[in-house]
């Protein structure tokens, strides 16, 4: 049985942790709050034009009116809040020097990759099947995974999780662990990639 460390913040991503996760969760509350507004709006008035609705591309009007943004009747957003309200909460207590149980840990590292598969789906909805961007969903796709790597970082480097046997699982975690700049740096290349190119026939017609 592996002995699990103290469970308090150490490297510099481990004590960076709160800090992101406060950032991620002021950005997500502030684009959910503006996009739970415009919701209500459109509702009340469907003629209403959200204020991001900026050209045909960078649109929330385009994204909002889909049903891809609700689940079972209920907006995105609204997910969005409770979801970051919660991460805030976190971050909070973390700053306040609170520490946590090893299964609170396991059970943040899957909501924070659950949050960044949802993120995906939502991405490749947009792109690829209603061909517009919602600006407040794009500020909440560059911090949600910021977040999961943190806490990836963190249950790695604390022992969270048992040592695996299998040694492309161990190189992964260890590549994790090592090197999360440039995963973050990779996976912002790949994001902003496929926006440009899948787009560039709008956005060469600004230059």
């Amino acid at each position: 049985m592996t002995k699990y460390p103290s469970l308090a913040l150490s490297s510099t991503w481990q004590q960076s942790l709160p800090y992101i996760m406060l950032i991620a969760s002021a950005v997500g509350l502030v684009a959910s709050l503006a996009l739970s507004y415009d919701k209500m709006q459109v509702l009340a008035d469907p003629t209403f034009q959200p204020g991001c609705n900026i050209n045909p591309i960078l649109s929330c009007g385009s994204v909002m009116s889909t049903t891809q943004a609700e689940i079972a009747g209920i907006p995105n957003t609204f997910f969005g809040l409770i979801a970051f309200g919660g991460l805030s909460g976190v971050a909070a207590s973390l700053l306040a020097g609170a520490t946590f149980k090893r299964w609170f840990w396991i059970a943040v590292h899957a909501i924070s990759a659950m949050g960044v598969g949802f993120m995906l789906y939502l991405f490749f909805q947009s792109v690829f099947r209603i061909h517009a961007i919602c600006p407040w969903c794009f500020f909440v796709w560059l911090v949600t995974f910021p977040v999961f790597l943190a806490v990836s970082v963190y249950t790695i480097r604390e022992h969270i999780y048992h040592v695996p046997r299998n040694i492309i699982v161990a190189l992964v975690m260890y590549g994790v662990q090592k090197h999360p700049g440039k995963i973050l740096a990779a996976w912002y290349a790949v994001l902003f990639g496929i926006l440009l190119t899948h787009f560039w026939y709008y956005w060469s017609t600004l230059l």
